[in-house]
């Protein structure tokens, strides 16, 4: 496996290894993943993902069993990806779109019919995760992972537990503490409107100025908005951080100390699908590469570093017991339903181009 390009982290890096797993936990996963049957291939595969957001370990059992070598590149957002491939003329094979940016490359033409659909081993994933409107039977795109978007908080330093945003700032607001929101255009406003009772993929003129002023009105407390949360709150340089489920990870390595929570206000949640792009120069590989992916034994290796969710439903029942059992990373059905995806919202995604230019040029 070669890691090719810049070593920029995305906002999906969990800023974590093997470390993080112990030594039984990994072995017994990699002993699962031994069965898997070698498929037949050559060449080689290019990928192109979010930082971090691949156990290396999945990649090279993929090398071992088809013979194909694996190239990875990453991105730090679904706007970078989208256009280092919409031009045309690179040779990645594979791309890791969120949901709604799954939709948008679909308008564009740019996806690979696979029909992963018909493959045996789609009977594994869960019908719910199919998510984009532009491949609702799963005929292009594989899901991949998913997870939510809440507050990672430091204990000791708030000196109590929290149950959501408003809890937070009322805390930091007696205490003269700051936490960090995400550097995210979307996911911050979602934040105003979720707030404001609205839905995150709201395009009102007037919800998105409300939400816009729910924002700003906090930014007192804001000490950034930033993607490196994780080491902030770990440190105590901050109380809390806006941050993806990937967080625990750390969670999970100091249990007493950090905390991870879905807000009783409402979150969003994200989830990425694997996509063969229709320019790419090796398809079947590619096309091995989805089929490979829909083995449980696989994605359950993949989540056991990556501390999100898994739409393979068998898939779950191989993960590591703490992940399993966290109702973090495996909401339940009550908590899901406060849980809300993004979707593409077009022309208007302008309207929110404006308010945020508002909330970050805000004093």
């Amino acid at each position: 496996m070669t890691v090719r390009g810049n070593s920029k982290l995305g906002a999906r890096s969990l800023r974590a290894g093997l470390k993080n797993m112990s030594a039984g936990a990994l072995a017994a996963i990699a002993a699962f993943a031994t069965a898997i049957v070698p498929a037949a291939a050559d060449g080689r595969l290019n990928i192109y993902n979010w930082g971090e957001y691949i156990n290396p370990e999945v990649l090279k059992k993929f090398e071992a069993d088809s013979g194909v070598k694996v190239n990875l590149d990453i991105y730090g957002s679904n706007e970078e990806m989208l256009a280092k491939v919409q031009p045309g003329g690179t040779d990645y094979d594979i791309v890791f779109p969120s949901v709604h940016m799954h939709d948008i490359m679909a308008k564009l033409n740019l996806l690979e019919k696979t029909d992963i659909n018909q493959y045996e081993g789609f009977k594994n994933i869960d019908p719910q995760f199919l998510r984009a409107s532009s491949d609702p039977k799963g005929e292009y795109c594989l899901p991949y992972a998913w997870g939510s978007v809440g507050i990672v908080y430091n204990r000791e330093v708030l000196g109590k537990d929290i149950v959501g945003w408003k809890d937070l700032i009322e805390t930091v607001k007696a205490k003269n503490l700051k936490f960090t929101l995400l550097d995210d255009m979307r996911e911050v406003i979602g934040v105003g409107l979720l707030l404001d009772g609205k839905s995150v993929n709201s395009t009102d003129p007037d919800e998105l100025q409300a939400a816009a002023q729910t924002i700003i009105d906090m930014k007192p407390y804001v000490a950034a908005f930033t993607y490196e949360a994780r080491p902030m709150v770990e440190a105590g340089d901050v109380a809390a951080g806006h941050f993806f489920v990937g967080a625990m990870v750390d969670v999970l390595r100091e249990p007493e100390k950090l905390g991870y929570i879905i807000p009783v206000e409402g979150a969003t949640m994200y989830q990425e699908d694997i996509c063969v792009l229709k320019s790419a120069p090796n398809k079947e590989n590619a096309k091995k590469f989805l089929e490979f992916y829909t083995q449980p034994e696989v994605a359950a290796l993949n989540i056991a570093q990556q501390t999100n969710g898994t739409p393979n439903v068998q898939a779950r029942s191989l993960t590591p017991e703490n992940i399993r059992n966290s109702t973090e990373i495996n909401p339940t059905d009550e908590t899901m339903k406060r849980l809300e995806i993004f979707v593409d919202i077009g022309k208007d995604v302008r309207k929110l181009d404006r308010v945020w230019t508002q909330i970050k040029t805000a004093q």
